[in-house]
């Protein structure tokens, strides 16, 4: 008996075991017999050739070894939207279900028992009460009969056809037709065919908001002519795509909210120019996507950009960013609360971490969280200030001068340093007592002498100790323990500086160093329980 092949077999996305494949040929393959699949698989170490077989081509492959030929027979075409829908919420039609007893459904001959049957009957008896569908992995490749879906699934609103065998953008948009009101669609997973022309527009997609295409191979341009129909989209994810150019969306995509451009390779940081006068945009996550500079050349020293107005969060991990130059720069954005940016090059510049998130801090002046980090007025004030001395020596060897008439740092210093001139107007240009014997920043862990004292214990003389800058104050507090034997949660710290004019300062976050605190040289630690 000949196994049954679809009319429109080639290019449909197919399951054989676990395995997914698509058609690329069907057809004899002489010597044989038969009707055969040719098959590229999504795993090429699955295959055997590129499509040819004894030196005839029957189709064609990426990858050189990532194809095979089947028997239609071994090939999962898959099943309507409907019947996975049915058979993943136990909703099978009344001939398939047996009542065993109050709180048990036979399918098949599977017996499966339900905690709380009745309410479980109560709201999942009919399809058209689900309102949140997840089908992923159930092999969903076609719609299925026209209105089917509009008829028993009258209230879906959110629905996950990731990992399916959906092959067209056609067959998302036959699906969606029938469902009135839906907001959230996760495609991911699918590798399809999309519009190579602008489509007409239409009212399928009308209230759609979330819109998930990872993995799918949808380039920037199919995006461009999809996105007509998506008038009120908010968040937009397509991750993993081979993307590698964008272009300018004309009037289109104005209501997003949220970008993800995750794991594609756009290489070209100038790119991000093209898309950086969406409206509305507040959120844009960039992981893994090569760029190596950012740069926003409508704005100088002091500046906001025009691009990216509403932009709030920005992610930009595991990329090649080298040049301190690309953290300035997004100081120029006039939104911008949220940055992550672990693993890129220029992190590497600084070994210290809490040197490294301060430097970042003081860099953008408006930023409100670094790398999920909360920044806490505190700790901005005290990554500025170490800021302004830090670069102290290069702003005066710059042209810097304490009288305002005079201080006309160089261009070379200001590109290097664009936010130390308000840093001096925000806390007055550092004083010369400051400078003096300023360590190099290279110099990691520099040790300080401190003098410790317990005030309120005249009986414990005062001990000098060399302690690294990087030390927490609770690993302080664990010398104190050894030193005093008073446990580090009874420990209450201060310090006091000559510059602070009798003043003293709480050290009351354990896990904070002692430079955040700007603690130097010959400043006496206090101690109380």
């Amino acid at each position: 008996m000949t196994a049954w092949v679809p009319s429109d077999a080639l290019g449909c996305r197919i399951l054989c075991g676990t395995e997914h494949a698509t058609v690329r040929y069907v057809g004899s393959v002489p010597p044989t017999s038969g009707i055969w699949l040719g098959v590229e698989w999504d795993d090429p170490q699955r295959g055997k050739h590129d499509g040819t077989y004894e030196g005839t081509q029957y189709f064609k492959c990426r990858h050189p070894r990532g194809g095979s030929f089947i028997r239609p027979n071994k090939a999962n075409f898959g099943v309507d939207f409907l019947t996975a829908v049915k058979d993943r919420y136990g909703l099978k039609d009344d001939d398939d279900v047996q009542h065993e007893t109050e709180n048990t459904l036979i399918f098949g001959k599977k017996t499966v028992e339900f905690v709380g049957m009745d309410s479980i009957a109560e709201q999942q008896s009919q399809l058209n009460r689900l309102v949140d569908i997840s089908v992923r992995e159930c092999a969903v490749s076609h719609a299925g009969q026209k209105e089917e879906i509009s008829r028993t699934c009258a209230n879906i609103r959110h629905i996950n056809l990731s990992r399916n065998l959906i092959s067209s953008w056609e067959t998302v948009t036959a699906i969606a037709s029938q469902i009135q009101n839906l907001e959230t669609l996760n495609i991911s997973e699918n590798k399809m065919k999309f519009p190579s022309t602008p489509t007409p527009v239409s009212s399928v997609f009308s209230k759609l908001r979330i819109l998930a295409l990872n993995q799918t191979e949808i380039m920037w341009t199919e995006v461009l002519f999809c996105a007509p129909g998506w008038p009120a989209l908010e968040e937009l994810y397509l991750t993993s795509n081979n993307i590698t150019v964008l272009e300018r969306p004309d009037n289109v995509l104005q209501t997003l909210k949220l970008l993800d451009l995750s794991d594609n390779q756009l290489l070209d940081g100038n790119q991000l120019h093209l898309i950086a006068h969406l409206p509305r945009l507040e959120q844009l996550i960039l992981r893994n996507t090569g760029i190596s500079s950012i740069h926003f050349p409508d704005a100088g020293f002091g500046c906001k950009t025009k691009m990216f107005p509403s932009l709030k969060r920005l992610a930009i991990n595991d990329n090649k960013i080298s040049q301190w130059s690309s953290i300035n720069e997004l100081d120029k954005l006039p939104s911008l609360q949220s940055l992550q940016c672990h693993n890129n090059p220029f992190m590497d510049t600084e070994k210290n971490p809490e040197t490294l998130r301060q430097l970042i801090i003081a860099k953008i002046g408006q930023l409100e969280v670094l790398n999920k980090s909360e920044i806490l007025p505190a700790e901005r004030k005290g990554a500025e200030l170490d800021y302004r001395k830090i670069f102290g020596s290069d702003w005066l060897a710059a042209g810097g001068n304490w009288n305002p008439e005079k201080n006309k740092p160089s261009e070379e210093f200001l590109t290097a340093h664009p936010r130390y001139l308000s840093l001096c107007l925000k806390y007055g240009a550092p004083e010369e007592g400051e400078l003096k014997g300023q360590q190099p920043l290279t110099l990691k862990n520099q040790l300080l002498t401190l003098t410790i004292k317990c005030p309120e214990k005249p009986e414990q003389k005062p001990v000098e100790k060399k302690l690294p800058e990087s030390m927490t104050i609770q690993r302080v507090k664990g010398l104190l323990y050894r030193l005093l034997k008073i446990p580090g949660s009874e420990l209450k710290l201060s310090y006091e500086s000559s510059k602070l004019e009798g003043k003293e300062v709480e050290l009351d976050n354990d896990l904070k160093p002692l430079q955040f605190y700007s603690i130097e040289n010959g400043d006496c630690v206090l101690v109380r329980w």
